[in-house]
C-alpha cells in the first residue's frame, strides 16, 4: 500500500471495538468531516509518542462507503507490531486517533458493475473485500459474485456469520472457504470441507458456480498468496488487466 501525502490528517474518535478473531479486532471511528469513499480503499493510522516519535500503518476499510463520516478498520495483532499492539492493548472507545485517507483508487469496486466478479482473500486480506460485499449488499443491483477465502484455522475466519447470512439471503452470492491447517472435528459448513490451499481446481469450481467467466477478479492477501492466485487466474485465461491485486507482508 502506498501513502498519499497530499491528504490532510484527521482526528478520528473510536466509537467501538469488536473482536473478530483471537488476533483481529474491528475498530469503528467517527470522522470529523465527510469523506467520499470507495469500497477497497484504505486509511493510514498514525501514532505519536510523548517524545515526538511517530509511526504509521495502513489498514483497509471494512465498512461500506455509504457511511461517509465513519469507517471501520480491521487490525490484526502482529508480533512486535508497534501500531497493532497499541490498538489491541490500549485503544478504547472515546480515544482520539490520527487517520489519513481515503487512499487508493486502483483496487476499488463500484456497484454499477453488474458483470460476474470473483473475490479471493488470504487471511486478513478479506478486509477490503468485505467492504465491497457490504457495498454490494446495499445496492439495488447485485452482480453475481463468488468469494473464496483461505484461512489457517476456523477461529481465523473473519466475518463468517455475516457472510453466511449474505449467502442465505442472496442467490447471486456464494462462497468457498478452505483451511490450511487442522480441520475441526465439528466442522459443519457444507462448502468448507477443504483442508488445502486455494488451487487451480478450486478456482475452476468457483467459476462454475458463477456460471460464466468473471469479468474481473479481486485478490488480496500476503505477497506469496497473491502471486500464486494471480498465476492460477492467468492460467485459466483471465486477462492480466482484469486481475486486481492488493498485497501485504512477506
Amino acid at each position: 500500500m502506498s501513502t498519499d501525502t497530499s491528504l490532510d490528517w484527521q482526528i478520528a474518535t473510536v466509537t467501538s471495538v469488536h473482536d473478530e478473531s483471537p488476533r483481529v479486532k474491528s475498530f469503528r471511528f467517527d470522522l470529523p468531516k465527510e469523506n467520499y469513499l470507495s469500497a477497497g480503499q484504505y486509511f493510514d493510522v498514525r501514532l505519536t509518542a510523548p517524545d515526538g516519535y511517530q509511526t504509521r500503518r495502513s489498514y483497509s476499510i471494512t465498512s461500506s462507503p455509504e457511511s461517509r463520516k465513519s469507517i471501520e478498520l480491521a487490525i490484526e495483532l502482529i508480533a512486535g507490531g508497534e501500531v497493532s499492539s497499541y490498538f489491541h492493548e490500549v485503544v478504547q472507545p472515546g480515544d482520539k486517533i490520527e487517520v489519513q485517507g481515503p487512499i487508493g483508487g486502483y483496487f476499488t469496486w463500484d456497484p454499477s458493475q453488474t458483470e460476474p466478479i470473483l473475490l479471493i482473500a488470504g487471511g486478513t486480506g478479506i478486509a477490503p473485500l468485505v467492504s465491497m460485499l457490504r457495498h454490494r449488499q446495499s445496492s439495488p443491483t447485485k452482480a453475481p459474485t463468488v468469494l473464496m477465502v483461505s484461512a489457517r484455522t476456523e477461529p481465523d475466519l473473519l466475518f463468517r456469520k455475516e457472510l453466511q447470512l449474505m449467502e442465505e439471503e442472496d442467490l447471486n452470492f456464494d462462497s468457498i472457504v478452505t483451511l490450511t491447517r487442522k480441520m475441526p472435528k465439528n466442522w459443519l459448513i457444507e462448502n468448507v470441507r477443504e483442508n488445502r490451499r486455494i488451487d487451480l481446481k478450486m478456482i475452476e469450481t468457483a467459476i462454475n458456480r458463477l456460471g460464466e467467466s468473471p469479468s474481473s477478479a479481486y485478490v488480496c492477501g500476503g505477497t506469496g498468496f497473491v502471486e500464486s492466485i494471480g498465476n492460477h487466474l492467468l492460467e485459466i485465461g483471465m486477462a492480466y488487466t482484469d486481475i486486481l491485486t492488493e498485497r501485504f507482508g512477506p
